[in-house]
């Protein structure tokens, strides 16, 4: 049956996953000539239920139902999905429970007091106050001298390089913590509210970002939800990079 159909509009459609079994929605992108199968296999790793048990409900961007894709053999560009839109991925597995891998609740807890903590012999804070390490490290005025002047280097070094940058220029952004590497245009350059230090405010051309070009309720620049974050300069590589080809891989998501 899948070669009935044929994709006519874009090859890639970003859409929203949701789950009876979670309470955490994802915004997730694939290639519209996946078959049914094959998206169901890619949403085991997101949404926890396995492939069999999986009925697909597709929903329009104003929540209501379109259509159930219950036929594996299809390709999913053969339903009227478009950008926006959201998957919901019901579990028809009867073992498994709603919320039964989001529920912290039914996960038996240790606690203990602070004044307990502090009384115990055998715990990483009173090791570190033994051996004077962490918070508990005697510091000479030397040390002291020579971290002020570290830190002062390095706040003349991002300052530096935040000058350097300048607002409207097409940028990457790398940062080895957040992988992967981030193409935009940067939109806003210097301090912010949110945090000391110099930050750079980026406009990406996909939506991995975490906010809107605001944070805690001031707006720094405009941009589309998801779309704008903000990064140190010491990350950012400024020129002449276009936007990347957003076709992809079969087995990326």
């Amino acid at each position: 049956m899948a070669g009935e159909f044929t994709v006519q509009t874009q090859s890639i459609v970003n859409v929203q996953i949701t789950s009876s079994i979670s309470d955490f929605p994802s915004e997730k992108r694939f290639q519209k000539d996946l078959t049914i199968g094959q998206l169901k296999s890619k949403l085991e790793v997101i949404v926890g239920s396995a492939a069999p048990a999986m009925e697909l409900q597709l929903f329009s961007r104003d929540n209501q139902l379109i259509v159930v894709m219950s036929d594996d053999s299809a390709l999913l560009g053969s339903y009227p999905v478009e950008d926006g839109m959201r998957i919901h991925v019901i579990d028809r597995d009867p073992s498994v429970s709603v919320g039964e891998y989001t529920d912290v609740s039914k996960v038996e807890k240790f606690e203990l007091s602070t004044d307990d903590y502090a009384k115990r012999a055998d715990t990483v804070r009173e090791f570190k106050k033994k051996h004077k390490m962490g918070q508990f490290r005697e510091i000479t005025p030397e040390e002291q001298e020579r971290e002020a002047a570290e830190k002062k280097q390095k706040e003349e070094e991002e300052e530096k390089k935040a000058q350097s940058i300048k607002v409207g220029e097409r940028c990457e952004v790398n940062n080895p913590k957040l992988p992967p590497v981030k193409r935009g245009l940067v939109m806003y350059v210097g301090k912010t509210d949110f945090q000391a230090g110099y930050w750079v405010g980026v406009k990406y051309d996909e939506p991995v970002g975490k906010n809107d070009g605001s944070v805690k309720g001031k707006r720094y620049f405009e941009c589309e939800p998801k779309y704008g974050g903000f990064t140190k300069p010491e990350y950012i590589t400024t020129g002449d990079f276009p936007e990347e080809d957003l076709d992809m891989d079969l087995d990326e998501m």
